[in-house]
């Protein structure tokens, strides 16, 4: 089982976003570098928001919990759901 955390956009500029990308970067590398990601990217769709893959339900709430898009108000709620990755297994 896999851990996708889903954020919805608050809806904010590109300029916006892109200010507080690289600390949203530098916050999400060690999960990279853990190995703690499958994958990570925004939405494409006009309503934007974004979504990460994680191996562990405790590595996508502490990224959760310190994710400057969310603590700088980029992101409106990060939901954590349980995902099913039977066609991996």
């Amino acid at each position: 089982m896999l851990f996708a955390v889903i954020g919805s956009s608050a809806g904010k500029s590109r300029d916006e976003v892109m200010a507080v990308f690289p600390r949203h970067k530098a916050f999400m590398d060690p999960f990279i570098a853990r190995g703690e990601v499958v994958g990570v990217g925004p939405f494409i769709d006009p309503e934007g928001g974004n979504m990460a893959l994680f191996r562990t339900r405790a590595a996508a709430e502490a990224f959760v919990e310190g994710d400057p898009f969310l603590l700088e108000g980029l992101i409106k709620e990060y939901r954590i759901k349980d995902w099913g990755d039977q066609m991996l297994t």
